[in-house]
């Protein structure tokens, strides 16, 4: 084992204990992957986040082949298709978060009645149709509700999210279960006003330059915000 890959798999163990520590999940229902070479690194089945060790941690080729002594999550197909299909994705981060989940079981996406859920890549958070966990029926569902987007609810299951680290995986689907839960609240009064198709385009545009200092914008997208102005 290199010192990188070492690394990383200490990485995803951190990112998995921090599912708990965060509330997204309970026990052991989640699970977390790494992209690694041709391959991913990702959780093993049914261990104790608090017992992972680097060697626990599960190498997997993209054709649903593992190594060593360790079986892989139950969802290590979920994973592996993400990284099949979306070439941007380089973690994945799956959970049972109780607002979303909440949501899942009346397969109950979340709309667009807030600008942040540009956050995940569309104009909507969709929930899959429901399919046995661990299936490829169920990761046949995951992929249409992503669609292109980088997160998804799961019908009476939870949520996926997938970034360009572990830090940013697990940023969104933190995000996406403060989303839910504003979601739920907003629904205690009726159904809350939708932004229009228009605007939540606008809104994915200025999210190409969100949370982004000037060394980072492209030229292009200089004007997405409105900038104040430098005092020397």
């Amino acid at each position: 084992m290199t010192t990188a890959e070492n690394q990383l798999r200490r990485k995803v163990i951190e990112t998995a204990r921090a599912l708990q520590s965060t509330g997204l999940t309970q026990g052991t229902s989640g699970n977390v992957s790494a992209r690694h070479k041709s391959g991913m690194l990702i959780t093993p089945s049914g261990i104790p986040y608090e017992e992972l060790v680097p060697e626990s941690i599960v190498l997997m080729d993209l054709e649903g082949g593992y190594y060593g002594d360790y079986l892989p999550s139950s969802e290590w197909r979920m994973h592996m298709d993400v990284y099949r299909i979306h070439e941007d994705a380089e973690a994945v981060v799956h959970c049972h978060s109780p607002r979303a989940t909440a949501l899942s079981t009346h397969n109950r996406g979340i709309p667009a009645f807030h600008y942040m859920i540009a956050v995940a890549g569309g104009e909507e958070i969709a929930c899959a149709d429901y399919a046995t966990f661990g299936t490829k029926a169920l990761s046949d569902a995951m992929l249409a509700a992503l669609g292109d987007r980088k997160a998804c609810l799961l019908g009476h299951h939870g949520q996926i999210a997938y970034g360009a680290s572990l830090e940013k995986a697990l940023w969104l689907a933190g995000e996406v279960e403060a989303l839910a839960d504003q979601y739920l609240s907003a629904l205690v009064l009726g159904e809350p006003a939708l932004l229009s198709t228009e605007e939540m385009k606008e809104i994915l545009r200025k999210f190409g330059s969100y949370g982004k200092q000037l060394k980072d914008l492209p030229a292009d997208d200089a004007g997405a915000f409105e900038m104040p102005r430098r005092r020397d």
